[in-house]
């Protein structure tokens, strides 16, 4: 067995994950609104905003208001947490000057289409992070003559030679 300690798939960490994370939201976010009429971003920097809003509370919002609504969510089988998503649409509607979402049932939408429309752009990045396949041959061994081909060492039968 190999073990990897660190490697190179976790490219979108840190900074430069939080950018990559905004830019395809608020692609994700103007798909969205144009998609539906109760949405409206009046800009592409506005995009990046409310992109960028969202994300922040995400990280640091939607994880207290879930601990503190962890009894609904139970009893709803975890559809409250639609709820949420909608919650933090409405308030960054209400943060972000330039990004309007008429009523609830509009920010519930809109939570529901950005999340499938995000899940969809970031097929690429999640296919590129994915562990590659190398086959047993090509993965190094120590040379012991006590070990197989896959590394194992081989057991030995126990038999009974009493009967």
């Amino acid at each position: 067995m190999k073990i990897i300690i660190g490697d190179n798939r976790n490219l979108y960490s840190g900074p430069l994950g939080f950018v990559a994370q905004v830019v395809v939201m608020a692609l994700a976010t103007l798909l969205t609104a144009y998609l539906l009429p109760g949405v409206h971003v009046d800009t592409v920097g506005a995009a990046i905003l409310t992109a960028a809003v969202i994300a922040l509370l995400n990280n640091f919002i939607r994880p207290i208001l879930i601990v503190l609504t962890l009894p609904f969510t139970i009893v709803s089988m975890g559809l409250f947490l639609l709820v949420i998503n909608a919650f933090i649409i409405m308030l960054t509607a209400g943060l972000v000057p330039s990004f309007h979402v008429n009523g609830f049932w509009n920010a519930l939408l809109f939570s529901l289409l950005l999340t499938v429309i995000n899940y969809l752009l970031e097929i690429p990045n999640r296919l590129e992070r994915r562990p590659k396949y190398q086959p047993s041959d090509s993965l190094q061994h120590d040379d012991h003559t006590d070990t197989d081909e896959d590394g194992f060492t081989p057991y030995e039968e126990i038999t009974d030679d009493n009967k």
